[in-house]
């Protein structure tokens, strides 16, 4: 059977027994029919792995914690991707795949061509959606730090965070990764579909954004991302 990792938002202590929430307690019991006596990991964000066995997988799962050991999958880099806010499934699978490829921090952010306009309740249930899909992709991967997720920025708001080295996407750019230092830290600028326009992308550079660029194609947001964080995991992280 494929080893099981759930999240669990709480304190994990080595010798406890644990009943586990309502989500990975009918996860483990009706979803996957675990079986009791096996063990499973727990993470609850503070970068360990806790081995548990299953003492029920009755309507309320009980664990044991039985050890702790600090997992070491996280990289070297403080990747932030601040992302146009996309449509629907691709924001998800962007935002899924992004966690997978190590980011720390994610930022919604919303640009005069963001195709989605949020508002109050709906805006609040995508975040619970997104922060669900963050969780799944860290039980997934492997990883034990969940990235936060920031409340929907517009550019203006980002740029006056002062994020640590802002490198902004576009396919007019000059400069590769290749000439650029490596840095400890990077923030990925990346527009929504139809990307970020020449005003903005000439707002952020003079706020102190590096233009950057991948290669001589147009590509989509999903992929420009994608592509730019795995390059800069591969050339400055892990």
């Amino acid at each position: 059977m494929k080893h099981v990792r759930l999240y669990q938002n709480a304190p994990l202590k080595i010798n406890d027994n644990k009943i586990l929430d309502e989500y990975a307690s009918h996860h483990l019991g009706k979803v996957l029919r675990f079986p009791q006596g096996q063990e499973i990991t727990l993470f609850n964000g503070d970068g360990n792995d806790y081995q548990a066995s299953v003492l029920s997988v009755k309507k309320q799962c009980e664990v044991r914690i039985n050890s702790c050991t600090p997992n070491l999958s996280e990289s070297k880099l403080n990747l932030i991707l601040a992302q146009g806010v996309a449509k629907g499934e691709k924001m998800d699978f962007l935002m899924q795949k992004a966690v997978e490829l190590g980011v720390n921090q994610i930022i919604p952010i919303f640009t005069e061509r963001c195709v989605v306009r949020l508002k109050a309740e709906k805006l609040n249930k995508r975040m619970q959606h997104w922060r669900k899909i963050i969780i799944g992709a860290c039980e997934q991967s492997g990883r034990s730090v969940v990235p936060e997720l920031l409340n929907p920025l517009d550019l203006t708001d980002l740029m006056a965070r002062n994020c640590p080295h802002v490198f902004v996407l576009h396919h007019r750019a000059q400069k590769s990764l290749l000439e650029f230092d490596q840095p400890d830290q990077a923030t990925i600028l990346i527009g929504p579909e139809g990307g970020l326009s020449d005003d903005e992308i000439t707002y952020t550079m003079q706020q102190g954004a590096q233009p950057l660029l991948l290669g001589s194609r147009v590509l989509r947001t999903e992929t420009a991302s994608l592509a730019a964080i795995a390059n800069m995991q591969m050339l400055w992280g892990s």
